[in-house]
């Protein structure tokens, strides 16, 4: 799909459909839906006055026009409350409108740039959420269908604007969203990918076409080189498959005057049955999605190259399958990870906190601070938070608050949970230093509490990723399956703190 600012009235761009918003509650129509309306005699207000149409957000209206504008069809798009407007209701009405008009076989679109009186929205911004709306709600996975569906993509969306002085802030904010639906959407890719296409090596192999296409260094470790980082946590996992695990490390200097470097890291587990400890059958599928978090700290490795964002930041990605194979890893096992801890590992299951303990160690011993930690790591911060949140943990308030403000700004949902210190008690072995698992009441808690064991004293926070990496429904931005959940805050966490003293408060 192409984008173009171009200035102009709406309703005197030739194209197949054009886009307004109409905001419920007004009593009203704004100045472009009032211009169509006048062209169409009176239609649209007709069909407000008989309730017909509401502007309820996401309720969508299609008009044909039946020639009296050069566009063949008008779409109406409910955007809800004038005064609660925001970015991230811009971003779902534009992709709700977007996939309206697939079925419609519109090759070329047109919309307004909203405002509506809403405060804090600017041309850039606006410009922004209407390119990854558009991204993110057309996105379909078919990499595997042999037929294609017979709906046709967008080929351009113009946006809109009467003010020609706005039309640059527009370019920069067009230019912007591609970068971030990009990552986003590539991140959706790797965790729609079956698991016999997406295994560690593979995982590699994409993370080193990021690194060329973007300028970023890429190093891969190896069997043999974990063993010489007394990795024991990751590589215990990894004894239970025939895949050969990575240990991916991707780095981006932004800023090269200074040292102060931020720390992604991402759980790679590119399939995971459980172990000895076997999940259920029911949607085991969905396992080849564990690696959600590694995907989206690669794909948000490649925006903020691409965004030339003036800080410093390296990724870290654990990949490995977890297979009960005949040389897995057994419960009453105990592992030894590379800052020294022994583990006791009493559910082959808990195994992502294994491989992100060895991957966040390496971490602090290579300086690197903050670090965000990004996983689908337990079922129980699910149950806890539902489908739409992420669970988030911390040791430091400060930089927990920047994330949680970058996940708003972005339209990600963040809520932060408790890390108690008298719950480390769940986690105490008789027989190691800790265990893997402590039990299943607070389990979102105890698996954080289990991390932050690896990351000393550096500033640390934790995102549960494991209800929202993927949705069982097509709505908003939302496309059924991989959601790419998390890109979008690490990127605008990057960019925040770029804007700050070298790259920190």
């Amino acid at each position: 799909m192409k984008f173009e600012a171009r200035a102009g009235n709406i309703n005197e761009v030739k194209c197949d459909a054009v886009i307004v918003n109409l905001f419920s509650g007004t009593g009203k129509p704004g100045d472009a839906v009032a211009a169509i309306d006048r062209k169409l005699a009176g239609l649209v207000s007709g069909l407000i006055k008989s309730g017909e149409i509401k502007g309820r957000l996401l309720d969508l209206h299609v008009i044909h026009t039946l020639g009296k504008l050069p566009a063949r069809l008008v779409v109406i798009a409910g955007s809800g409350k004038q005064e609660e407007f925001n970015l991230d209701k811009l971003r779902n009405v534009t992709a709700e409108s977007v996939r309206a008009l697939k079925k419609h076989n519109c090759k070329t679109a047109a919309t307004i740039i909203p405002g509506g009186g809403a405060a804090g929205l600017t041309p850039a911004g606006c410009a922004q959420a209407i390119i990854e709306g558009s991204l993110l709600g057309a996105y379909q996975y078919t990499k595997h269908r042999t037929k294609q569906d017979d709906e046709h993509d967008i080929d351009l969306l113009l946006l809109v604007e009467q003010d020609s002085s706005k039309i640059k802030q527009l370019e920069g904010g067009i230019e912007k969203g591609r970068i971030v639906a990009g990552a986003v959407n590539l991140a959706r890719d790797m965790v729609n990918e079956p698991a016999n296409h997406m295994t560690p090596v593979h995982m590699a192999k994409i993370a080193g076409e990021v690194a060329a296409a973007n300028g970023l260094k890429l190093t891969v470790l190896g069997r043999e080189q974990m063993e010489k980082e007394k990795m024991g946590a990751l590589l215990g996992v990894a004894q239970g498959t025939s895949q050969p695990p990575k240990f991916i490390v991707l780095s981006y200097r932004g800023d090269p005057s200074k040292k102060d470097t931020l720390g992604f890291v991402g759980k790679g587990l590119t399939f995971d049955s459980g172990g000895i400890s076997l999940k259920p059958s029911e949607h085991l599928s969905d396992m080849k999605g564990d690696m959600a978090g590694g995907a989206a700290v690669i794909a948000a490795m490649g925006a903020v190259a691409r965004l030339k964002l003036k800080i410093n930041v390296t990724a870290i990605i654990p990949a490995t399958e977890n297979l009960p194979g005949g040389r897995a890893l057994k419960p009453g096992d105990v592992l030894k990870a590379s800052n020294g801890k022994t583990i006791e590992v009493v559910n082959t299951d808990a195994e992502g906190r294994l491989i992100l303990a060895d991957a966040l160690a390496y971490a602090v011993r290579q300086g690197i601070s903050p670090l965000i930690d990004l996983a689908t790591l337990t079922g129980a911060c699910h149950v806890a938070l539902g489908d739409t949140y992420a669970g988030l943990f911390t040791n430091n308030q400060a930089l927990v608050d920047k994330v949680v403000k970058a996940g708003n700004e972005c339209g990600e949902n963040l809520w932060q949970l408790p890390l108690p210190d008298e719950y480390k008690e769940s986690n105490k072995s008789d027989i190691a230093d800790i265990k893997n698992s402590g039990g299943r009441y607070g389990g979102a808690i105890t698996a954080a509490l289990f991390l932050q064991e690896f990351v000393a004293e550096t500033p640390w926070v934790h995102i549960d990723i494991a209800g929202p990496f993927m949705t069982d429904k097509t709505k908003g931005l939302s496309v059924k399956g991989a959601t790419g959940f998390g890109v979008r805050t690490l990127i605008k966490l990057a960019s925040d703190l770029s804007q700050k003293k070298g790259g920190r408060e």
